[in-house]
């Protein structure tokens, strides 16, 4: 799967295109619009908003912490290890404060993590500020006409690139979870 960028200025415009797409066949799970104005999408009929703990870069920072989390139980061990003091003490108190160190790490760096834009949307940030939108739509390489033909009919929403999308899987479980709250009673 490939992610296209577009942006916008007018939500109703955004909202006649993903109207399309999804009559084309794509998706809900597949499109979404990232805007700073959450009440105006929310209002429009087929406007799927970006939850708000993904707007920000929770997992990423999480992710990068806990990759430090480790350096940083490594060293607690390693230094143990090395100066020789686990064969007289043991080695709970070290593996307690490696733990610890993995679990700081990992905390901290969802905490940096939850006060940045997320990294996908970074470079959208002048356009998010003045009041645009940006609508990103996952799609498979056999969905790349039904969004050319889509788009084409709307010279209002520019293009604005590609980038790496939301993996298949994720995408089909959000499918089969929908298809499983409407058959419920």
């Amino acid at each position: 799967m490939k992610r296209h960028y577009f942006i916008s200025d007018d939500l109703d415009e955004l909202d006649r295109v993903e109207a399309e797409l999804e009559s084309e066949g794509l998706d809900k799970p597949q499109i979404h619009v990232y805007s700073e104005d959450d009440t105006g999408v929310d209002t429009h009929e087929h406007l799927h908003n970006v939850e708000a703990v993904l707007k920000k870069d929770v997992v990423h920072g999480t992710e990068l912490g806990a990759l430090i989390g480790v350096a940083a139980a490594a060293l607690v061990l390693l230094i143990a290890w090395m100066s020789g003091l686990p064969e007289t003490v043991t080695w709970v108190p070290f593996i307690f404060l490696a733990i610890v160190a993995l679990g700081f790490c990992t905390w901290e760096g969802g905490l940096f993590g939850i006060q940045e834009m997320h990294h996908d949307f970074k470079q959208f940030r002048d356009e998010l500020k003045s009041g645009k939108h940006v609508l990103f739509v996952d799609i498979e390489p056999n969905q790349v006409s039904a969004l050319q033909r889509v788009i084409a009919r709307h010279p209002q929403v520019r293009n604005a690139g590609t980038g790496s999308a939301t993996p298949g899987f994720v995408i089909k479980a959000q499918r089969k979870w929908k298809e499983f709250v409407h058959t419920m009673p």
